[in-house]
This record gives C-alpha cells, sequence and structure tokens, in this order.
C-alpha cells in the first residue's frame, strides 16, 4: 500500500513486507513515585517503515516523549518498562547494554530533543558540536568543516560561517533548535525521531525544517517520528498520525481521515482538531479582535522609542546590531505582540522593555516613568507591577523547588501575605491553568514542558501585575491546553484590565490574542498597526510570507 502526504509532495511505501526501522509491540512504561510505577504507556504497538512520516500526537502527558526515548534508550532513571518489545532494525533495545544503545544512536536512530539548552553543551561552540557529531561517522580533515557549514545551512541558517564560533547562550531559541537538527542529520541515520522539533522555530523556518526532514524521507528513504502536539504540523507533514491519549492509542490513520474527514472520529480527536486555530478556521487566520488602532489621546503603559541594541563581538568582527530604530507602544488593557522570525530581535526587545538589559540608544517607558538606565533597586518597586513569562519552561522553574514554592517565590521575594494565605494564592493558579492542586508537592522534573511552562504562567500571575510581557508563553503546550492558557489570558485581560506585551512566532496564536501587532525582521519594524488590518491585508512581503508559512493551511484548505 502507498501513503500519500496530505499535500500532495511525498510518497512513502508502508507495505507490510517492508521490515520496519522500528517494530514497537505491547510497550508499556512508567515513573516510580513513592515506590510504585505509575504508568506512562500503556500496551502501546508502533511501526515505522523506511520513508515513512509517522506523527504521535496528543496531550502533555500523553506519553508522546517517553515513547520516543524508550525508542532511543535515554529514559530517565526513575523510569522502567514493565512490558513489552522495542526493535530497531532488528535489534531488541529493551535491556540492552548501553554499548548496544550507543552504537545505534546517531548512526542509526537520530534524536532531536524538545528542550535546546539541555541538548547543547554551553561550554562549546557550534561548530565544534556539529563537528563531533560529523566526526563519529568517520569524517576526517578539511571535509569536517566544509560539511558543518553544510548541515548548518540545511538546518536554517544562512550565515552559518558568522554563527560556528557562537555559544549556545548567544544563539535565540530557535537557532539553537536548528543546530540540534544539524547534528541529528551529521550521523545520516535511518530513523530521526523529532521530539517537538519546531515549538521554538517561527513559521518560515519551520516550514523549511520540515521541507528538508520530508527531502531525507524521500530522497534516502530515512524514517521521521515526529513527536507533537501541533496537530497542524501533523496534517501537514504525516503520512500517518497516531493519537496518543493517557499513554494509549486512541485511534490512527492518515492525516485526511484522523484530522480533516474527523466528523466520524474519536470526541477526543475531535476536540484537538477543534483546538487547532488553524485546522479549525479552514486555514484562514482570523483575528479574533476588530480593527483596534491606539488611543492616541491616552498615555501608554509602555513605549519603547527609537530603541537601538547592539552587541560586541571579537576584535576585528563588527559589532552585531540586535534592534534598529525600534519603537513600540502598548495600551492599557490591551494586548499588542512583537512578531517575526527567530533572531529577529523579539526577546532582545522584551529584555529591553523589563530594564534586563540596557539598549545601546533610544527610551523605555512604563507607566510614565523613564526606566532606561536605571538601576536594580530603584526598577524594584516598580517590578511588581509587570512581571515576565519566559520561552523556556525547562529553565524557568529552580529544580530543588517544588511547583508550590516556585509559584509563591514573587510573593515571599516581595513579602506579600502569610505562608497561609501564599498556600491559598498557589492553590488558586494552579486551579487557573488547569493543574491538579497535587501538583504543588512535585518537583519540575516530575511534569512534562507543558505542565512546566502552566507552573511559570501562575508564577507570573502571583503578584497580580498591570502588565506582563510573554516571551512565546505557549510554544511548549499542546493545543488544547494552549487554547486553554489563552482564553485564561484573555479572561483575566478582560477580568482585570492586564496589559500584555506578547512574543511569538506563532501567527495562529497572535491573530486569537492580539489587538495590534508589530512584525520585526532583523531588528527593524517593518509594519504596525491593528491585527485585522496586517493579518487581512499585509503591506509588507516579508509579512506576507509569514503568513503563507503556517502550518495546517494547505491541509485545511
Amino acid at each position: 500500500m502507498t501513503a500519500l502526504a496530505t499535500g500532495g509532495t511525498h510518497t512513502a511505501t508502508t507495505d507490510s513486507e517492508v521490515a520496519p526501522v522500528v517494530a514497537i509491540t505491547g510497550l508499556s512504561a512508567g515513573y516510580l513515585r513513592d515506590g510504585s510505577v505509575v504508568p506512562a504507556v500503556h500496551d502501546l504497538t508502533l511501526r515505522v517503515r523506511p520513508g515513512e512520516i509517522v506523527a504521535l500526537v496528543g496531550e502533555s502527558g500523553s506519553g508522546k516523549s517517553t515513547t520516543a526515548h524508550a525508542i532511543i534508550g535515554l529514559l530517565p532513571d526513575n523510569a522502567r518498562i514493565t512490558g513489552g518489545s522495542i526493535a530497531v532494525r532488528g535489534t531488541e533495545v529493551v535491556g540492552a547494554s548501553e554499548r548496544t544503545l550507543r552504537g545505534l544512536r546517531g548512526s542509526t536512530v537520530g534524536l532531536v530533543p524538545q528542550d535546546p539548552m539541555v541538548g547543547l553543551n554551553p561550554t562549546q561552540r557550534i561548530g565544534q558540536q556539529v563537528a563531533e557529531a560529523v566526526r563519529l561517522r568517520g569524517v576526517r580533515g578539511p571535509a569536517v568543516a566544509a560539511e558543518v557549514r553544510e548541515l548548518l545551512h540545511r538546518a536554517g541558517f544562512d550565515d552559518a560561517d558568522h554563527r560556528l564560533s557562537r555559544y549556545p547562550h548567544e544563539l535565540s531559541g530557535g537557532q539553537r533548535q536548528r543546530v540540534l537538527i544539524a547534528i541529528a542529520l551529521a550521523g545520516e541515520p535511518d530513523l530521526i525521531i523529532a521530539d517537538e522539533p519546531t515549538s521554538a522555530l517561527d513559521v518560515t523556518v519551520q516550514a523549511r525544517i520540515l521541507d528538508h526532514l520530508e527531502s531525507l524521507v524521500r530522497d534516502s528513504g530515512t524514517a521521521l517520528l515526529i513527536i507533537t502536539h501541533d496537530l497542524a504540523v501533523a496534517a501537514d507533514r504525516a503520512d500517518r498520525v497516531v493519537v496518543l491519549r493517557d499513554g494509549r492509542v486512541v485511534e490512527s490513520g492518515t492525516p485526511a481521515e484522523i484530522l480533516v474527514d474527523s466528523a466520524d472520529r474519536d470526541p477526543y480527536t475531535r476536540r484537538l482538531v477543534a483546538a487547532s486555530p488553524a485546522l479549525a478556521s479552514g486555514g484562514d487566520l482570523e483575528p479574533r479582535y476588530a480593527t483596534t488602532l491606539p488611543d492616541d489621546t491616552a498615555a501608554p503603559i509602555l513605549e519603547l522609542r527609537g530603541i537601538r541594541k547592539e552587541f560586541r563581538t571579537p576584535r576585528g568582527v563588527p559589532n552585531v546590531t540586535a534592534l534598529d530604530d525600534l519603537s513600540v507602544r502598548v495600551d492599557r488593557g490591551r494586548t499588542h505582540a512583537i512578531v517575526g522570525e527567530s533572531g529577529s530581535g523579539k526577546s532582545t526587545a522584551l529584555r529591553i522593555a523589563m530594564g534586563l538589559a540596557a539598549p545601546t540608544a533610544g527610551s523605555v517607558r512604563f507607566d510614565g516613568t523613564e526606566i532606561t538606565g536605571r538601576s536594580w533597586r530603584s526598577l524594584r518597586p516598580l517590578r511588581r507591577r509587570f512581571q515576565l513569562v519566559q520561552q523556556n519552561p525547562y529553565a524557568a522553574l529552580d529544580p530543588r523547588f517544588s511547583v508550590r514554592d516556585s509559584i509563591i517565590e514573587p510573593l515571599v521575594s516581595f513579602g506579600v501575605g502569610s505562608r497561609a494565605d501564599r498556600r491559598a494564592r498557589a492553590d488558586e493558579l494552579l486551579d487557573r491553568v488547569a493543574l491538579p492542586r497535587a501538583f504543588g508537592d512535585r518537583l519540575p522534573a516530575e511534569l512534562s514542558g507543558g505542565q512546566r511552562q502552566r507552573v511559570a504562567i501562575a508564577r507570573a500571575l502571583a503578584l497580580e501585575p498591570e502588565l506582563v510581557l510573554l516571551d512565546e508563553p505557549v510554544s511548549a503546550l499542546d493545543v488544547s491546553v494552549q487554547d486553554q492558557i489563552l482564553t485564561l489570558l484573555t479572561d483575566l485581560q478582560r477580568n482585570l484590565g492586564l496589559t500584555y506585551l506578547f512574543v511569538s512566532h506563532d501567527l495562529a496564536v497572535v491573530a486569537r490574542v492580539a489587538h495590534t501587532v508589530s512584525v520585526l525582521r532583523n531588528g527593524r519594524v517593518v509594519e504596525s498597526g491593528s491585527a485585522a488590518a496586517i493579518f487581512r491585508d499585509p503591506a509588507d512581503d516579508y509579512t506576507r510570507r509569514l503568513l503563507a508559512a503556517v502550518p495546517g493551511r494547505r491541509t485545511a484548505r
């Protein structure tokens, strides 16, 4: 039988006579907690054959990443496989020695992990890290440097030569993810496991990366297992979609069967489709708010004027200009979104807006008060009034703190409330972000990426700030929880008069929440205005390219 990708660009052979690259049979696994194993995967059976793209789709905690890490023998120490078999190119992984597993990693199975900072060595330049993966394949001499540049180019770096000497912390989240993809490609594996590979990438680079991964499948017979909560990506790219819920397979089939013609599908699948903006809207990104322009008669709560930011580079290399004459206005009670590709300067602008980084030139005013150049101590009285939700849920939480302690940390820092008051506030916030109150006693390591981000959002809301600055706040969340969080943010804004400065590469998300938008490219604003005007009639070619690259639109149409 031949399975056709929904976009019509890829053909995969899935005949049952073709030996699978990975064959999972009756897999059951869980995690030790309080002396017993808490199940995470139940009796899962899955085959991935050469030249096939399979997407494992489900909410946070559904067992997607547990399955992926079990295939490559990278489950954490407290994980236990309680039943079943995993064969990779005929080699049994369950119970295999570390030597056997090392022999499979890289050359047979390549992994693109979800968290780019965990996957990269912070003490090594990225060129060295990619080169190490190339050498493991036996490449030597000048060919190594040439292949490193080629791999970085394939992974989305147009300026690979300038990135080779950078350390991971000098790159944006999306750029770090591209480095991990280059490392996975270096081993020329039979199977690539991509665990949320594009959650940190802007839509244009996301499209480029997925196009490249698809071309590997088509041209070399490499198999691709995509672990994703993004149903739009699965709909556009996969030959076969497997829907997981609570560690069990709900159903599987082609994207058309599962995600488009879903009227007769499982109610859980239908809920996931309904929560995906591009799929639910039939491919049209319709802004939630009608044409809304700034009120020039009212003072904005936050204003950035003529911001320029340069980063010094080694001697002889020109300084890097991250922001160039950036001006942004955020009105009270509204959401202003900054959108653009990875490395466009979005997160730098956010750090400057909070006073966490100093601009090279320009002015930042919060509620009429100039904050540029002020010390941390003098800014502290204002900090209770604005809070940040970071992009990376793994780095945002102290691994030693319980969930409850993480949430009440700002309350303790500002001396707000008694111990009982703080505990009650933590429970209330856990309710608001759709986490069980029992999670308050857990450590971050016991939570999924999406659950950790919900804790980070709860912590940001603890002090009831006037302005919340959100740096890709839902990029790590599955679509149904993303929908809940965006609804929560909208409700809080309406009920409490909150203001948001919302940074995102996800235009489908921006269409849901933003009143006004600034489109950023290479540190400069290419256009700015109401969300309705920009989404319906973009003036700049760059904006039109961003909109055209939104995943899910080709399937929905």
